[in-house]
């Protein structure tokens, strides 16, 4: 890919070859694939009772000077002590977000502190973390009124119940990796999506929510399933296997209808069915700038969103320190040009199957035997992470495990 110059910040955009290429620039930064990134999320939870609603004072108080600005305003939003910030969803979930290390080992152990020291500062407030994709115990309870939620609900609300799920009931692992070289980058687009299904399949964990069995491995992806596949669904799939990731993204925001639409004032509700290409081509009453294309981008949640590298955004939440094993296995898949091309060819004969990994997990026998072989080429690999022997060991030893599990399938 080449980069095409920069537009400025804030500038006008008058057609789609602009909207484009601003595109190209801020969401594909190509060259040396050195450094990883994570970000974990957890449903929120009274310690002795579950099942409690959680109010946004009681969360401001436990984050302190951690809290984001949508709980608290006035809010330093001081970073976790190894660098992580504190964001939160609209149901009072919590995220931490990474800032992204060249060592895998490095991000794992800060990841591990800065976990610890959030669960500490809800642990003195009474309060723990969710261990699986999807709260287990309540049905969706707004936390977080702010004008983008609201308006998200509007949207959503029309077409059913799932949205609202989403937005206050599920919590995910999102694993970012670098973009690549411009020659490497079409191989590792496809793959970052075309082993989403069969690693969802393996990792579900929301199998329950709101007191009840789902009939789903993964509920949680069942409800981003459901809302909108105008910005919910894979961008690349196997039928598009030859396209161009950057025309093919460019493609998909600009078909994708507004979530929202700035203002000063409290509703944000975007009139119906507009797209950014349509605005664009003068539906509203102003044209759009490039800092509206960036935050329509925001609102895009596919389970591979390009955000100058790739955010993989298909895994549910683990419990405890289970996450490192995704991150590794994917890290692993990742770290050599042949082990990415069998990825590919292992991966690619179910890469479709979205919906079949959320609702049967390893029970359905294609994916459960695409995983294990998956988890074989990781474990192979792991040892190019140049992990710490006891880390290494333990990661081995998880994802062995886990190989096992699918071998035999979740039956």
């Amino acid at each position: 890919m080449v980069t095409s110059p920069g537009i400025e910040r804030g500038a006008v955009l008058r057609d789609s070859a602009s909207a484009a290429r601003h595109l190209a620039r801020i969401c594909f930064k190509t060259g040396p694939p050195t450094r990883t990134g994570v970000e974990l999320e957890w449903t929120v939870h009274d310690a002795a009772d579950p099942a409690h609603p959680i109010d946004r004072g009681r969360l401001r108080a436990a984050l302190g000077p951690h809290s984001p600005t949508t709980l608290d305003d006035a809010s330093p939003v001081q970073p976790l002590r190894h660098g992580a910030t504190v964001s939160l969803e609209p149901g009072g979930q919590i995220e931490i977000s990474t800032p992204p290390r060249s060592s895998l080992a490095a991000l794992i152990r800060a990841t591990e502190a800065d976990m610890d020291e959030v669960a500490a500062l809800l642990r003195r407030a009474g309060l723990t973390l969710g261990r699986t994709g999807i709260d287990p115990h309540r049905e969706p309870h707004p936390v977080l009124h702010t004008p983008r939620y609201r308006a998200m609900r509007h949207v959503f609300d029309q077409r059913g119940p799932a949205g609202r799920t989403m937005m206050d009931c599920t919590a995910g692992l999102q694993v970012c990796l670098d973009a690549g070289e411009p020659a490497d980058l079409p191989l590792r687009w496809a793959v970052a999506h075309s082993v989403g299904p069969p690693l969802l399949a393996a990792f579900a964990t929301a199998g329950r929510h709101a007191g009840r069995a789902t009939g789903w491995a993964s509920a949680r992806m069942a409800a981003w399933l459901a809302i909108d596949p105008a910005r919910t669904s894979p961008v690349w799939s196997p039928a598009r296997a030859g396209a161009d990731p950057v025309a093919s993204w460019a493609r998909y925001v600009l078909a994708a209808p507004l979530l929202c639409l700035r203002g000063d004032g409290p509703d944000w509700t975007p009139p119906p069915d507009v797209t950014f290409a349509d605005w664009l081509a003068g539906a509203l009453p102003r044209p759009p700038t490039t800092d509206d294309l960036d935050y329509h981008v925001s609102t895009l949640f596919p389970p591979v969103r390009p955000r100058g590298y790739l955010e993989l955004r298909y895994l549910d939440a683990q419990p405890d320190r289970e996450w490192r094993v995704p991150l590794a296995v994917l890290a692993a898949l990742f770290s050599g040009p042949e082990t990415l091309r069998a990825a590919y060819r292992v991966s690619a004969p179910v890469a479709h199957r979205w919906h079949a990994a959320a609702r049967h997990g390893l029970a359905d026998e294609a994916l459960a035997a695409v995983a294990a072989r998956l988890l074989d080429l990781a474990l192979t690999a792991l040892p190019r992470l140049d992990l710490p022997p006891d880390l290494h060991e333990e990661i081995h030893r998880a994802v062995r495990r886990r190989r096992a599990v699918a071998e035999r399938g979740d039956r």
